[in-house]
């Protein structure tokens, strides 16, 4: 039987109950009992503050990290991390690093095909030819050959999302893909990003499943078309774009940048 097989009438990823751990520090729970179904074809913007556990959560969602109790399910199947024996299942599943932990010793084209290197056994040249379409798109072409050590961070993070795409995933996450670039940077990738969910040509025009997170809703107005928020050990759905700008929460006015009343003492 092929490892691939799964339910595909099933949702992408289905947590019941999930406690989210910090990576870290195993003992540490920074979220409980998540209830979240992820439906084919679907993008999620889930929000939270800096340094409060974005990447745990989406390292949790990505099979990299177990849950600490509940259930978690990947297209129907009972998963609590992508080991060896479910490896085809992992590699349906593209990640974006918020650095991009590009290896320096290998040039960005290195970078982008070390996937296929690695996991479909290919020679330097045959990986290469594959991913050249995809350097064409990324707008990666005129600096394949160069180390990330000589580049701009936007570069970088770009690579980092190349690298993610090049085993055709149906399901990419993303760790504040948007943090840290310039604007014509995150310009490119939300419109990108936009491309993908629709169904692009690199990807046999199957629209993809994704799921980011970030600090700053404001760039995901008419992206992303659901949104959560990550906030006291919790994870709150909150719908879509009209919800989010009429929700009374203030976390997520603080995530539009918009001010909250307070009372201040004279």
């Amino acid at each position: 039987m092929n490892e691939k097989t799964t339910n595909e009438m099933a949702p992408p990823i289905e947590m019941n109950g999930v406690d989210v751990a910090a990576m870290q520090d195993p003992a540490c729970i920074l979220f409980k009992n998540i209830h979240w179904t992820v439906a084919q074809g679907e993008f999620w913007v889930v929000g939270a503050p800096q340094h409060s556990g974005k990447s745990d959560f989406l390292m949790t969602t990505a099979g990299l990290i177990p849950p600490a109790a509940g259930s978690y399910k990947f297209y129907g199947n009972e998963t609590r991390i992508f080991d060896e024996s479910r490896l085809a299942d992992r590699l349906r599943m593209g990640f974006v690093f918020e650095h991009a932990e590009l290896f320096h010793y290998l040039t960005v084209a290195e970078n982008v095909a070390l996937p296929l290197r690695y996991h479909s056994n290919l020679k330097a040249e045959e990986a290469a030819e594959v991913i050249d379409p995809l350097l064409e798109i990324t707008h990666l072409k005129p600096i394949a050959d160069v180390k990330p050590a000589n580049l701009p961070g936007n570069w970088h993070k770009r690579a980092g999302l190349a690298r993610a795409l090049s085993l055709q995933p149906d399901i990419l996450l993303a760790d504040n893909p948007l943090g840290a670039l310039d604007a014509r940077h995150s310009c490119w990738w939300l419109q990108f990003l936009d491309s993908l969910s629709k169904g692009h040509k690199w990807l046999r025009e199957k629209p993809l499943t994704i799921m980011v997170t970030t600090d700053d809703f404001r760039p995901w107005r008419g992206h992303g078309r659901k949104f959560a928020l990550l906030k006291d050990n919790s994870f709150v759905v909150i719908g879509s774009w009209s919800e989010v700008v009429s929700a009374k929460e203030p976390l997520v006015r603080e995530l539009l940048a918009t001010p909250v009343e307070e009372n201040i003492e004279p």
